[in-house]
């Protein structure tokens, strides 16, 4: 990342780092991120919008990351007035503190509006996690060549896409792609959680956010049940930390689901099939090479207006 350009001079002051993430794919990306900047600068304090693995990290919330958790067009109309909200209170920090630069990740809706912000009162601005304008919504292309020094993309294609349009944009390889097989061996992995040795084991990824979920659980509650009564299977459903318990209760209602939190690459890696929700976890369940049926359930409103804005014929991440 280059340098921003108010000299950093360790010994008058430590280094101020506004670091933001909205959702949990992305706060898991800076979390690493801000263990390496870390690593090089140990005395540097992190403060932004941080989910658990950012808090974990060391960087103080000013804003929590699971109060932008939100998808679809109508279902963020009645979340405006918390996330602008949420919005003023990480500028207000950013101007009371004057970090020497901002790493926003992910979740453009929000960022670009911070980036806009941020870009106005002087503070050098990247982005980690390329906005998808190149599937809707092209015209962000434009703001980000205006506020942001260098844009990392994960995407081989998307550093050239955007380099045509005026942004400085790098190529950095998905952060996913770095990350250990399980160690856990299926075996093991049985024996931990007393499985059936000798069924084919199916599992459930409904999403990260509380509103996806609550869209997708009924409708996996009742493919359980139609695909229990056909034969034996071992059926687990991986949940977000950051959901409670309740949400997943149709799913144990149906005696056929273990939920399990926590152990989401074990899972996938293990599983003879995945049934997810169109999301990061499609390429992580591609990198361990397990077959996955994605899906996904809007509002008809969002599914109205947002169908004609997209310019791809595909909806996940590993068929593109």
């Amino acid at each position: 990342m280059a340098s921003a350009s108010r000299r950093l001079d360790w010994e008058a002051a430590p280094m101020q780092v506004l670091i933001s993430a909205g959702e949990p794919s992305g706060d898991r990306y800076a979390a690493r991120l801000t263990v390496a900047l870390r690593a090089f600068w140990p005395q540097a304090r992190f403060f932004g919008c941080a989910g658990d693995a950012m808090r974990a990290a060391g960087v103080d919330p000013v804003v929590r990351s699971e109060s932008l958790a939100v998808v679809g067009l109508a279902e963020v109309v009645r979340h405006v007035p918390r996330i602008h909200g949420e919005y003023r209170r990480l500028v207000q920090a950013a101007a009371e503190r004057r970090p020497d630069f901002a790493v926003l990740t992910d979740s453009a809706g929000f960022h670009l509006r911070v980036a806009k912000k941020l870009k106005n009162n002087g503070i050098p601005v990247y982005y980690l996690i390329a906005p998808q304008a190149w599937a809707w919504r092209p015209w962000r292309a434009r703001t980000l060549a205006r506020t942001v020094r260098q844009l990392h993309c994960i995407f081989p294609f998307e550093k050239e896409w955007y380099r045509q349009r005026g942004v400085e944009a790098h190529y950095i390889g998905h952060p996913l792609a770095g990350e250990a097989f399980p160690r856990v061996t299926r075996g093991e992995f049985m024996a931990r959680h007393r499985l059936a040795l000798g069924r084919p084991i199916v599992c459930l990824a409904p999403g990260s956010r509380e509103g996806e979920i609550a869209r997708h659980i009924p409708i996996l509650a009742d493919a359980v049940r139609k695909l229990a009564a056909g034969q034996a299977l071992t059926i687990l459903c991986v949940a977000a930390e950051s959901v409670s318990a309740d949400a997943y209760a149709p799913l144990e209602a149906t005696g056929q689901v273990r939920i399990l939190r926590g152990e989401t690459r074990e899972a996938l890696a293990h599983a003879d099939v995945v049934l997810c929700a169109s999301g990061t976890v499609t390429t992580e369940a591609a990198l361990l090479l397990t077959p996955t049926i994605a899906f996904y359930r809007v509002s008809r409103w969002t599914y109205a207006v947002g169908k004609p804005l997209v310019r791809i014929p595909y909806f996940t991440m590993v068929n593109l």
